[in-house]
């Protein structure tokens, strides 16, 4: 009677470690993914912060996460400074 109480004993206690490592597991994946973004990021120029991607007028513009400067890339100033099409700039002097 003893042995199937044991062995029963034994079987929850091998299913709560194999659940609490595969938990590990899954919280070591998802930081790792996470520090892969992370290094795949720019950098500012300014200060050598992190560049986050954020929308500003249905365009892509990057926020630094450090100093908050705004950087653009080539030609997104113009088509944020276009009147023709609305541009924030337009909107704004227009």
């Amino acid at each position: 009677m003893t042995d199937a109480f044991d062995e029963r004993k034994q079987a929850l206690e091998n299913e709560y470690f194999h659940r609490k490592e595969k938990e590990t597991l899954e919280k070591l994946r998802a930081q790792l993914a996470a520090d892969a973004e992370a290094a795949t990021r720019p950098n500012c120029p300014k200060c050598n912060g992190k560049l986050v991607e954020v929308n500003f007028e249905e365009h892509k513009i990057e926020r630094c996460s450090e100093c908050g400067g705004f950087w653009l890339d080539k030609g997104e100033l113009e088509q944020l400074t276009k009147k023709d099409e609305g541009g924030f700039f337009g909107r704004l002097f227009g």
